[in-house]
């Protein structure tokens, strides 16, 4: 078991050092066109910090295993939010820009509500409901772009003269989005030997190393985000991530192969998937959103309740 605890170590390695290259990337960019660095989150950072799990659901698709496919995308969701987000909301309360956060927030509910509807009304999604996903994927990422050219960050830029060509910052991000990735799949796939060779069930693995293993590049990120003081990054990338497991991880898996809800766990005879995860996802997103556009705010509180309800809906699935 040398082997697997070694290579575990480099994927936590890998993961520090490519949020680090990718959050340094991603600022020069933003800085140097004046980008707000909140939708640089939602945006390009998002994308490579999602890499983990389009991989993961990509690879359960194929093999026919609906169960990480969805597992991974909700969970994930609720990960980002409610632990990710929250830890950098409780350590280090922020404003917000409520302009560049509203786009990708009226995105993500309305990507929730269609998802909610479809796994609530016919408990099956089909290659249509994929492929709707990946061309909202498309749309967003179009108007992104738009929004960016049209409201440029007069803050970014101004403070120092660029001092590295272009080509090295975009080098850094594909960089450090490839060690991002590396470092979660080196976690996930040894960290699941590990945890086999000491004996831990399989529904345990499934649940804390696929749907926790994937969200730690968007938790590396945050924390490099906010040890560097950039918490507007670190926002925009947990909510354009949420985004995109909807859209873009859902989407690939159910258009590679469609899938029915997995109905492994019941609540009152109920499917535990309609009446525990997806209200949750919701719930721990309007937490962290609603009071932001309303205050332009972040607060420690809010920080605090998210954490709450991430033990909470952690303990749950241990104890029920």
């Amino acid at each position: 078991m040398l082997v697997p605890f070694l290579l575990f170590l480099l994927g936590f390695v890998l993961l520090i050092k490519g949020g680090d290259w990718f959050v340094d990337g991603a600022v020069d960019i933003a800085h140097r066109f004046r980008l707000p660095e909140l939708l640089i989150g939602a945006t390009v950072v998002s994308i490579g910090t999602t890499l983990p799990e389009v991989m993961v659901s990509s690879q359960a698709a194929f093999a026919g295993n609906a169960g990480i496919s969805y597992g991974n995308a909700i969970g994930s969701i609720i990960c980002n939010t409610a632990l990710i987000a929250a830890i950098t909301v409780a350590a280090r309360p922020s404003a917000v820009r409520r302009d560049s956060l509203i786009m990708p927030v009226l995105f993500f509910f309305g990507a929730a509500f269609v998802y909610s509807v479809i796994a609530w009304t016919t408990g099956r999604f089909t290659r249509a409901a994929g492929l709707f996903f990946l061309a909202v994927f498309v749309v967003y990422i179009v108007l992104s772009v738009r929004q960016m050219k049209k409201n440029p960050d007069s803050s970014s830029g101004e403070e120092e003269t660029i001092r590295s060509p272009l080509w090295k910052a975009l080098f850094r991000l594909a960089v450090g989005a490839a060690a991002i990735a590396a470092g979660a799949h080196f976690l996930v796939e040894n960290g699941t030997l590990i945890a086999s060779w000491l004996g831990v069930p399989d529904s345990v693995i499934g649940l804390t190393m696929v749907a926790l293993g994937t969200s730690l590049p968007e938790l590396i990120t945050a924390i490099t985000s906010l040890m560097k003081g950039h918490n507007s990054l670190s926002l925009g990338n947990v909510i354009g991530a949420n985004l995109f497991n909807i859209i873009l991880v859902s989407g690939t898996a159910i258009t590679i192969s469609p899938f029915s809800i997995p109905a492994e766990k019941t609540l009152g005879g109920i499917n535990s998937s309609l009446v525990v995860d997806i209200p949750v996802m919701l719930l721990v997103m309007g937490i962290l959103c609603i009071p932001a556009l309303v205050r332009q705010r972040l607060s420690r509180a809010q920080g605090i309740l998210l954490l709450i309800l991430y033990v909470s809906f952690t303990a749950y699935q241990f104890l029920f």
